[in-house]
């Protein structure tokens, strides 16, 4: 029976291996994989509620939920067992994991290797037509959250609202001010990496915000069937599905009748990332019953002027100064110009009082209002000059972070 709008949730995050000592990237994902599935090659392994898988490269590993959950609540406890449940192959392998949405010295053209083993004809045919030895392919790591929907209806809704909050999203969750061992000056390098990444063929990413288009027909004709003649040239051999070549900021998923939002950077344990997806499902929520706003003026907002919003959260994340005053109005604020980090303080404040559940998951929310995002607290950490091994001490106490389950805070 398909779910209904809001009845359960997906949430995969992604992690790089490194070797304990040094930081460097491991290319042992296949190893790791191996291990945990009895010796044999495997592309994942199940462990009751969550599921470690590969990603396009071997230094890479993901972990998710294996079925979408009722219940938010559990998912730290349920991803903090997994976490330990792998600490020992880990050990094995003097390999450790490191959060974050890039790794901050990595050399993508030198370093990466891609996932040789099953699908491997799909990531070479990646390669081969974007080159995937790239920050924006190898060194992008971040949180998917998957929201279902049933039919056009509840697709036009949820679209709707995903679109509105998709710029806010890394005001919340922005990780990677820092690359190839220097400050970038944006605090979510990655979402400017990934935008580029598809360069070669633009219509897989659009402008990252998905386009006004509210049911599954005009959404195949105009997004999908773009995608395929494009991609058609590339790909002699008919290796790709189009459905899973769209690469915007959120994705529909009418295979499984869910939106995918990507642009959440992965935070320095899986505790704030539920959090941070928690705020994205209540405010999403409050869009989708018209709190503070019809579905009309939702529906109807400009991919143009929220696009370039995304691209001021991308730079300056909660710092951003938002001065749109028909967006702001969207949410039913009335101020004609506030920070990301106010508006957020704003709509958090009013769908907590409700939300259970949010409620509960609040506080690695309430660390990233009061000090900051965590690519902020990075920079705080770092201060204004520093080397390598200032670099590596930062990195290893946010990888510190993980096994701990704790905040970072500088």
């Amino acid at each position: 029976m398909p779910l209904k709008l809001f009845d359960a949730f997906g949430i995969e995050m992604e992690y790089m291996l490194v070797d304990r000592d040094t930081l460097n990237v491991r290319p042992i994902a296949d190893t790791l994989l191996a291990i945990l599935s009895g010796g044999r090659t495997a592309c994942d392994h199940e462990s009751g509620p969550i599921t470690w898988s590969n990603e396009l490269a071997l230094h890479v590993i993901e972990l998710k939920t294996t079925l979408p959950t009722t219940n938010l609540r559990s998912l730290p406890s349920q991803f903090e067992t997994a976490i330990g449940d792998l600490r020992p192959v880990l050990d094995r392998l003097n390999a450790r994991l490191l959060p974050t949405a890039m790794h901050p010295w990595m050399n993508p053209a030198i370093e990466t290797i891609v996932w040789p083993h099953e699908n491997f004809e799909i990531y070479q045919a990646f390669d081969r037509i974007f080159d995937c030895k790239t920050h924006g392919w190898a060194n992008v790591q971040s949180v998917h959250l998957n929201l279902p929907f049933d039919g056009d209806d509840e697709f036009a809704k949820l679209h709707a609202a995903i679109r509105l909050v998709l710029p806010l999203l890394p005001a919340l969750a922005a990780s990677s001010p820092v690359l190839d061992g220097h400050r970038t000056g944006m605090l979510d390098t990655r979402m400017r990496h990934y935008a580029g990444h598809c360069s070669v063929m633009p219509s897989l990413t659009g402008d990252l915000v998905p386009e006004p288009i509210y049911d599954e027909a005009s959404y195949r004709h105009e997004i999908f069937d773009t995608i395929a003649n494009d991609v058609r040239p590339h790909d002699p051999d008919g290796v790709f599905e189009v459905d899973f070549l769209n690469a915007r900021g959120a994705i529909a998923r009418f295979d499984r009748g869910s939106i995918e939002l990507r642009v959440m950077d992965v935070q320095e344990y899986p505790g704030a990332d539920v959090a941070i997806c928690a705020a994205a499902i209540a405010v999403i929520k409050s869009l989708v019953r018209e709190d503070w706003s019809n579905l009309s003026d939702q529906q109807g907002f400009s991919t143009t002027r929220l696009r370039e919003l995304l691209e001021r959260t991308t730079i300056l994340a909660e710092n951003a100064v938002i001065d749109d005053a028909d967006f702001l109005r969207l949410f039913n604020v009335t101020k004609s110009s506030l920070t990301a980090k106010e508006l957020w303080a704003t709509l958090l404040g009013r769908v907590r009082r409700d939300d259970q559940t949010l409620a509960t998951l609040y506080a690695p929310l309430e660390i990233i209002l009061d000090h900051g995002t965590l690519a902020t607290r990075i920079l705080t950490s770092l201060g204004g000059n520093f080397d390598r091994q200032a670099l590596h001490h930062v990195y290893d106490e946010i990888a510190d972070c993980l096994d701990n389950w704790e905040p970072f805070q500088p």
